[in-house]
């Protein structure tokens, strides 16, 4: 009688994800929907002119995509060996460690909940405007965004695949508008060609960390070639081919996109009509040409651009939780997932209520949903992927100089090395340069708060590992092992992957 009783709860949720439901084109999709290029171009470009002033954003795009691209030579590599919803976490935790794992699991848990809590504030503040001048309706920004996160909360729970189709609908369309419009924009009778949005110099000299933080911020998700790769077909040819293919097509889109919109409004206005215009800017400029029908439907697209990136990064967080609550990292009732979608459902709903919360919170206080949430998590956001990079390129060098593999010295020691120290110098110029890509002043709390706040949960999150290894040895013995955990039955997934075993993996 009490076997029955307790069957059905287990009976409800598994803790395996769906196998072979996304091919390269399906994971393209994520990765680039999480980027969300609309809502860079037209919504994070202009804002971060406003409020830094600098221009040279087209080749800092570029920049980043190159170093992104170095990066990945030894970050696919090691994906053949390992696979693993936790991505970050599970490459630091093999390269450098168990507890330094799950502390880059913190970090990272906390720059893409920026993300996800900034799209709901850019969403709100877009959309509160133009439904005014559309239908006369007049809400506050916090009654769009809770529309917007109970829509996410909803597809959060579904089917991966039913995930990526909606987002494979969306970034068509948006894609294709970008582009439609940036060549729309060159056409504008105030359109003259710049070479300011490319010169080189200004990845030199000051701001150049700024503009760099704000171009990594475009290219965030593109680490979801890995952290789908469980549910991949093929994983060892998917992860690097979508990883490339997504570098790529950023780098294009945006760098000839922001180079069209400064060189349609002028180098030397460009800012001070981001000022005033805001993310209306882009469209604007596009308006001449196209006409306003095409206006509002470039306002509609940013719209389901920002809802694209909410649902992809509500994607990235809860695989994350799902990873850890599978290895027991976090309460295990985190990693279990619902048979049939393999949605990793009770992940899902803690960034629900994390969402909720936030939303309520900016309410309530009363704060600025544009550039107090929008601009200022998705750049926070950004700089904690850029830690979280940075901390993962050393780990692909350690795990490779401990394990032995086929991979040969370009991807094992050449590219890793050199992309290591490319996004150590990033990063040291994003950390000096936080008070002009933030538009605050040095000593303001907010300068000091949103760098501290990611050694903060790094330091918990290693102190946390650190608690495991001496009161529970079992589950520390299986952070980053993924289905190979021996607290989840090992043999799962990743060994059908032949997952390459770690020599002396025992920190």
């Amino acid at each position: 009688m009490s076997s029955t009783a307790t069957q059905p709860a287990e009976s409800q949720l598994s803790n395996a994800l769906a196998r072979d439901r996304l091919g390269v084109a399906a994971v393209v999709f994520f990765v680039m929907s999480a980027a969300a290029p609309l809502t860079v171009v037209a919504g994070v470009v202009p804002t971060g002119l406003a409020v830094t002033g600098l221009t040279g954003i087209s080749i800092a795009f570029i920049a980043v995509a190159v170093i992104l691209a170095i990066f990945s030579v030894g970050y696919v590599a090691m994906a053949r060996h390992i696979s693993n919803a936790g991505a970050f976490y599970a490459y630091v935790a093999r390269g450098l460690g168990r507890p330094t794992g799950v502390g880059a699991s913190w970090v990272a848990l906390l720059a893409y909940n920026m993300f996800q809590c900034a799209s709901y504030g850019g969403f709100g503040a877009i959309a509160q405007p133009l439904f005014v001048d559309w239908f006369g309706i007049d809400l506050p920004w916090w009654a769009f965004g809770l529309v917007a996160w109970a829509l996410v909360a909803v597809l959060g729970v579904r089917d991966v695949a039913v995930n990526g189709k909606v987002l494979a609908t969306l970034l068509v369309a948006e894609i294709a508008l970008t582009v439609v419009f940036s060549i729309a924009e060159i056409l504008s009778d105030g359109f003259h060609a710049s070479s300011a949005p490319v010169d080189v110099s200004s990845l030199t000299g000051a701001g150049s960390g700024a503009l760099l933080v704000m171009a990594i911020t475009g290219f965030v998700g593109f680490e979801q070639s890995v952290v789908f790769s469980e549910e991949s077909r093929d994983p060892k040819r998917t992860v690097p081919r979508s990883t490339y293919i997504a570098i790529a097509l950023i780098a294009v889109i945006y760098a000839f996109a922001s180079w069209a919109m400064i060189s349609a409004a002028g180098s030397d206005q460009v800012v001070a009509r981001a000022g005033e215009e805001g993310p209306e800017l882009f469209f604007n400029l596009a308006a001449g040409p196209l006409g306003s029908i095409a206006l509002h439907l470039g306002h509609i697209l940013f719209l389901t651009s920002l809802i694209a990136a909410m649902i992809s990064f509500h994607n990235i967080i809860s695989r994350y939780m799902f990873s850890l609550g599978r290895e027991g990292v976090v309460p295990r009732l985190f990693g279990r997932t619902v048979p049939g979608t393999g949605a990793p459902k009770n992940g899902s709903l803690a960034q629900s209520a994390v969402g909720l919360i936030v939303i309520v919170a900016y309410a309530v206080a009363g704060w600025d949903p544009l550039v107090q949430l929008f601009f200022w998590g998705g750049t926070g956001g950004g700089l904690g992927v850029l830690l979280l990079i940075t901390l993962t390129g050393f780990a692909v060098i350690a795990y490779f100089a401990r394990n032995r593999t086929d991979e040969d010295v370009l991807h094992r020691i050449i590219a890793p090395v050199i992309g290591a120290v490319l996004l150590v110098i990033v990063s040291y110029l994003a950390l000096s340069n936080i008070a002009t890509l933030l538009g605050v002043d040095p000593d303001s709390t907010t300068a000091v708060a949103v760098p501290g706040s990611f050694l903060v949960v790094l330091v918990a999150g290693i102190i946390w590992g650190l608690f495991l290894r001496s009161s529970r040895p079992q589950i520390y013995s299986g952070i980053g092992m993924g289905a190979n955990s021996a607290t989840t039955g090992g043999g799962g997934f990743s060994a059908a992957l032949n997952e390459t075993p770690d020599q002396g993996y025992h920190r």
